[in-house]
């Protein structure tokens, strides 16, 4: 399996395949925003006390964040065409930024129900996106770029089939947050659902180039309880994806004693 980190941080300062400035400007700025850190502490209520769900706060946006911009990465390294952006007129660089603030934003909707949170995040996030944007787009880039980031937010969690590459990006990248430490807080308070329990099953997810697609996802399983994670869930989102053709997923059971399922390729 892959020895790089579980997490991709992005780099402002590394060579990534993607015009980046325009990313650089706006991330320190969406990271330090007060109400945006609020949003974040808050949503895990009703996730996390009172569902008890695995964690959607925080730290599940800061790994699905860096997670999407790692897929965007390597896709675009791959060779690999994005058309949100583009068909709304705005710039290349134009596409992380649309990726970077649609994994941020995907869950704010928590703070109203879990249920249906993917529709109760669209109001709530266009009200951010109208005020924190301002200080980068004029008035028509603003709309355009809010308009990608919430169809981006929509499709991560619905029956609606993503329209743009953006989009499937951030539908993938919230599955791929599936290691063990996402469901530390429902596992030690007694909780022994699906969730819970094929998310400690898994032990390490990593991406890089693949040999024949432009992403390789190797997952490491310690107990066949994350077959759940992989076969049911991540197939599930990265079905009609519009990246489905163009990542590669290698899971593999390394407890030697626990031979129920060896190894699953989607």
């Amino acid at each position: 399996m892959a020895t790089e980190e579980t997490e991709y941080e992005y780099d402002p300062h590394a060579r990534h395949a993607f015009p980046d400035d325009r990313l650089n400007q706006l991330l320190p700025a969406l990271l330090e925003d007060p109400e945006l850190i609020s949003y974040l502490e808050a949503q895990n209520v009703n996730a996390v006390t009172r569902k008890g769900y695995n964690d959607h706060g925080t730290k599940h946006i800061e790994i699905v964040r860096n997670r999407a911009l790692r897929l965007y990465d390597l896709l675009k390294a791959g060779g690999v065409s994005f058309n949100g952006a583009r068909q709304q007129g705005l710039d290349e660089a134009d596409e992380a930024v649309i990726v970077a603030l649609a994994a941020t934003l995907h869950d704010i909707g928590h703070i109203v129900h879990r249920d249906n949170h993917a529709y109760y995040s669209i109001p709530l996030a266009a009200d951010f996106l109208d005020r924190f944007l301002e200080q980068f787009y004029d008035i028509a880039e603003r709309v355009r770029v809010k308009g990608e980031v919430l169809h981006a937010i929509l499709c991560h969690h619905t029956e609606e089939t993503p329209l743009t590459r953006e989009a499937g990006v951030i539908r993938v990248a919230d599955a791929l947050d599936m290691e063990h430490g996402r469901s530390r807080i429902p596992y030690e308070e007694g909780g022994r659902g699906i969730n819970t329990l094929s998310s400690q099953a898994i032990r390490h997810v990593g991406l890089k180039s693949g040999d024949e697609r432009a992403v390789l996802v190797e997952i490491e399983m310690v107990n066949a309880a994350g077959v759940y994670q992989v076969d049911t869930l991540l197939k599930a989102k990265l079905r009609d994806s519009m990246i489905d053709d163009e990542v590669h997923i290698v899971a593999i059971n390394t407890k030697s004693d626990d031979n129920l399922v060896e190894r699953i390729e989607l």
